[in-house]
């Protein structure tokens, strides 16, 4: 680990992408970016996660991956302020993680203001995710995660069976492809981001508050896939109806339920020059 800098000051800070607003929450540090909460740090806390969504990943790591397992080599698409990588690092040991951040000022902010793990247990790589995703070596990963924004959504090349299927190519053997996929009430973009990971892999199976998946509110849904399946012990069910935003979890054949008759999602054909 890093020496702990003078750490974090609160304000706005230009970023690549815009503007990153630092405000101290509930013990900790939350950042927001072009004002939409995007991480939140508990400086003492590494184990700490305040997202909801960000517990239920937690959630489904440790049930593939238990702590005091070897420690898992982890992707994370989308790093902001590295919460759910902290995290890792903490329960696990000897993880090996790349974050991958678009926004090179706001990667440098996240290494001053914040005492997070050092190469090799986290490396920070700026660039685009899919390119990133496309230039790494075939079975080299155990968990990729999205968590990766435009906005109020996943960038439109993040969500495709192309795209899905260089994931799907970058994990090993019984590797665990975690998504945040936020949403509308009318749960749309969730059902086609479910159909087109599950034409990709064999296990998919999808976690969220029971308002979310009735449709009551705006929030975010976290798809999971994986080669080989994904159970839903009762000891899964149990930990995410504990959580202070008790989650239900949907099983394989409730997952591909869900997602109706909504179409994968493909690359758009190149323009006509």
């Amino acid at each position: 680990m890093a020496a702990r800098s003078s750490g974090p000051e609160p304000g706005r800070y230009p970023i690549d992408s815009g503007t990153a607003e630092l405000s101290p929450v509930g013990g900790g540090w939350l950042v927001t970016i072009n004002g939409a909460e995007s991480s939140h740090i508990d400086p003492d806390d590494p184990g700490r996660l305040d997202f909801e969504y960000m517990r239920q990943m937690a959630t489904l790591i440790e049930q593939r991956f238990p702590s005091g397992s070897r420690g898992p080599r982890v992707l994370h698409l989308g790093a902001a302020a590295c919460a759910l990588p902290r995290y890792v690092d903490h329960r696990h040991p000897g993880a090996r993680q790349v974050a991958v951040e678009i926004d090179a000022a706001l990667a440098a902010y996240a290494r001053e203001w914040f005492d997070l793990p050092r190469s090799p247990a986290l490396r920070i790589r700026v660039g685009d995710a899919r390119d990133v995703v496309e230039q790494l070596t075939s079975g080299t990963r155990d968990i990729v995660v999205r968590d990766a924004f435009a906005g109020d959504r996943a960038p439109e090349h993040l969500t495709t069976v192309e795209f899905t299927r260089a994931v799907a190519e970058l994990l090993d053997d019984g590797g665990l492809y975690l998504v945040n996929c936020a949403d509308d009430r009318r749960l749309a973009l969730a059902r086609s981001e479910v159909a087109t990971i599950a034409s990709v892999f064999g296990h998919v199976v999808l976690v969220a508050d029971a308002a979310m998946l009735k449709g009551r509110r705006t929030g975010n849904v976290v798809i999971a896939a994986s080669d080989r399946p994904i159970e839903v012990t009762a000891a899964l069910t149990r930990t995410l109806l504990a959580d202070p935003q008790p989650a239900q979890i949907l099983d394989a054949a409730r997952t591909r339920a869900f997602a109706g008759g909504a179409a994968p999602r493909h690359d758009r054909a190149p323009e006509a020059g």
